[in-house]
């Protein structure tokens, strides 16, 4: 015997974990960014803007080896300095341009990087690359060049109960069979019990719940 139908929805309630303090490079500052910031210092204006562009360049996918190179060779800085400043960019950059700018406003990423001591003027620069005329470019770029894991195409369930079985332990007792279709053509087919399906609906119902809440909690801190 089966029965066809549509899963109710189980919500649960948490109590609120989450730090109140948000940031665009995340609860904890990545270690790349607090030792560029500290090296910042030595660089002139003109300088930065050479080490911003290698940084875009990069972003957009081209070898900047060479060109990186001849920065460290033009301005006199010790190589390993020059690869600090680079990541740390690079990774602010990064952490940037993976929210909307919908949920990221200017003047929350500046007052953001003047908690880093990153000078106004430095400040500025990094802005023009987040929220300036190239971002478009820069958003398609790495939607093209991400990694995606196949999607679900279509999810087909029914409920199972076995009449007649060689195991007591299953027979008249409801079981979930579940058939997966991915966006790369393969398809999976698993069949759990009702309790572990239960234990399955809470748990995706509670990350949904943290998800939603961690979204909303992100999007005034940044707008404030």
């Amino acid at each position: 015997m089966s029965v066809v139908g549509t899963a109710a929805p189980y919500m649960h309630l948490p109590g609120d974990s989450l730090s109140s303090r948000v940031s665009f490079l995340g609860p904890q500052t990545p270690p790349q960014v607090t030792a560029m910031a500290r090296l910042l210092g030595e660089l002139d204006r003109s300088t930065f803007r050479k080490l911003l562009k290698l940084v875009v360049s990069s972003l957009q996918g081209e070898d900047c080896r060479e060109a990186v190179q001849c920065l460290g060779d033009s301005v006199g800085l010790p190589e390993e300095h020059l690869g600090i400043l680079l990541s740390g960019v690079h990774t602010l950059l990064s952490q940037a341009l993976r929210l909307p700018m919908t949920s990221l406003k200017p003047e929350a990423f500046l007052s953001q990087l003047q908690e880093l001591c990153i000078s106004q003027d430095l400040a500025e620069d990094l802005s023009s690359v987040v929220f300036g005329s190239q971002r478009p470019l820069l958003d398609s770029v790495v939607r093209h060049q991400g990694a995606w894991l196949p999607r679900v195409t279509n999810f087909r369930w029914r409920v199972n109960v076995a009449i007649s079985t060689s195991s007591l332990a299953r027979s008249l007792r409801p079981s979930i069979l579940m058939q997966l279709e991915l966006s790369d053509g393969s398809t999976y087919c698993f069949e759990v019990p009702a309790a572990k399906f239960q234990e399955l609906r809470y748990s995706v119902a509670l990350v949904l719940k943290e998800m939603a809440d961690l979204e909303k909690r992100c999007d005034r801190k940044l707008q404030d």
